[in-house]
């Protein structure tokens, strides 16, 4: 367990700076654009498509970062009154559907990267499948956090959030 822990710590925090980073180079391209188009009348073809990559990375490593540090949305007020026993099985429901809803964003993401590999982003000149690395990495990483935190669930130990 100490060694998940250790790695997932380290991931998440990774995962997270990765998605301040691709939030700064969303907010610099579009900013970049918007004066390139308005200003100087000579709007940049590449603009839209680095911002819809870098959207994608910000949503699926903020998710994934998200996941580790029970930061993601959660309805809990009818389970706070359930007794003790109930919620500890509503809780590693709740990690099990995040598995599964992390291995199909793995599962898809791998499948749509190999049908588009051929493909190019227009203005970019790279492959389509670049589109789809944060949706698999964000799988990954979906799992192993929610692995952590079953395991966790049953040892009636605490995830340590990595981001203070």
């Amino acid at each position: 367990m100490y060694f998940l822990k250790a790695l997932n710590s380290k991931l998440s925090r990774f995962a997270m700076y990765v998605a301040c980073t691709c939030l700064i180079g969303l907010l610099s391209v579009v900013i970049y654009g918007v004066i390139m188009r308005y200003v100087f009348n000579n709007a940049p073809p590449y603009v839209e498509q680095v911002a819809l990559l870098l959207v994608i990375s910000v949503a699926m490593f903020g998710a994934a970062a998200g996941v580790r540090d029970a930061g993601h949305i959660g309805l809990d007020s009818i389970v706070r009154v359930l007794p003790h026993k109930a919620q500890f099985w509503c809780s590693a429901v709740v990690h099990l559907l995040s598995i599964v809803f992390a291995l199909s964003l793995l599962a898809g993401g791998y499948q749509m990267g190999l049908s588009t590999y051929a493909s190019t982003i227009p203005t970019l000149g790279l492959s389509e499948a670049y589109r789809y690395l944060p949706v698999v990495s964000a799988g990954v990483l979906i799992t192993l956090f929610s692995t952590e935190h079953i395991v966790a669930l049953f040892k009636s130990e605490k995830v340590i959030p990595s981001w203070h």
